[in-house]
């Protein structure tokens, strides 16, 4: 399968997705939009995550829909992102029916980009309203934009050998379903290609012009930097077009951890908050089965992360300098 070739959660029928990049300092948010609802579901593996929303989508509780999911930068102050969401779904009479009003549903994670740049700078509810504003059922795009903005991968032996994470998407067609996924790689671990194993981002050597391959040096009894928790996160949505009940969307959700585990080393360690969220538009005519969705929801992840490294452009900001896959040899 050749993997520059693959399409984005945009080709699941019923999505739009748009992003807003800061132009203030690298960071920025990306919303997946579902104006006709999807039934969805989450999945948190990280030990310092941030979100919102996230208890309504367990299969136990009573909202069934959602109308949007924010992948966000900003750590906890990026959530105001999802108020701008809100507002631009209300405006168009899209949400849960509450009396006199209707109540948009819109779930939302954070990743940690906050030192890179001013601090101060994070998305707040114009940057969501922006990002909704932009969105379409164009492909959209990849590597230093919306969530992915500020994102940094390789940080498990310090800041200093980082490299340039990014947003990525990809999707799969089988058996007349399609699944997609969208993906801010802000990873604390190294990125390899799920096909190979070839690393492809992470941890740079002491001189900073190679890979330094963080499970290997782990192993050699390599001590990491002291780390704060949070600091990173991975976070993304898996999507489908195939009917789900809200258990099955949570599965699909779980399972698309997978796909981080297979295209991140370490993945889910206590400064990643990694959470994936999952969306089914119930447009293809019947499901495959969850054996096959399951299946393509890993490695539609798995490809996602793999692009956003391959799409990211290297940055040098205040003295920092983190250079992009293209520039480093594995």
């Amino acid at each position: 399968m050749d993997n520059e070739f693959m399409g984005s959660i945009t080709d699941v029928a019923g999505l739009l997705a748009g992003h807003f990049t800061d132009p203030r300092r690298p960071t920025g948010c990306t919303v997946v939009l579902a104006p006709e609802g999807a039934v969805a579901g989450v999945d948190v593996r990280g030990a310092a995550p941030g979100t919102r929303e996230t208890d309504l989508l367990s299969p136990a509780n009573t909202v069934d829909r959602v109308h949007a999911v924010l992948l966000t930068g900003g750590s906890a102050f990026g959530l105001d992102a999802a108020g701008g969401v809100m507002r631009w779904l209300e405006a168009r009479g899209i949400g849960v029916p509450v009396g006199p009003v209707r109540v948009p549903i819109v779930p939302a994670a954070v990743l940690f980009d906050l030192l890179v740049g001013d601090a101060s700078v994070r998305p707040d509810a114009a940057a969501g309203h922006a990002a909704c504003e932009a969105a379409s059922a164009a492909a959209p795009a990849e590597g230093n934009v919306g969530a992915g903005a500020g994102a940094t991968v390789g940080k498990i032996f310090g800041g200093a050998y980082a490299m340039k994470g990014g947003i990525g998407s990809a999707s799969l067609s089988v058996a007349g379903v399609t699944v997609g996924a969208i993906v801010a790689c802000n990873a604390l671990g190294d990125v390899l290609d799920p096909d190979t194993g070839r690393l492809v981002a992470g941890a740079r050597t002491e001189d900073g012009l190679r890979l330094r391959d963080s499970r290997r040096a782990l192993l050699r009894g390599e001590l990491p930097a002291a780390l704060l928790a949070g600091t990173n996160t991975t976070i993304g949505i898996v999507a489908t077009d195939a009917p789900l009940t809200k258990a099955q969307a949570q599965r699909l959700a779980a399972v698309s951890h997978d796909g981080l585990a297979r295209s991140i080393n370490p993945v889910h360690t206590p400064s990643d908050g990694d959470t994936m969220f999952a969306l089914a538009t119930g447009r293809a005519p019947r499901s495959p089965g969850m054996m096959l969705l399951c299946a393509l929801a890993a490695e539609a992840t798995a490809l996602a992360v793999l692009r956003a490294v391959r799409a990211a452009e290297s940055l040098t900001l205040d003295g920092l300098r983190l250079p992009a896959a293209r520039d480093i040899a594995a």
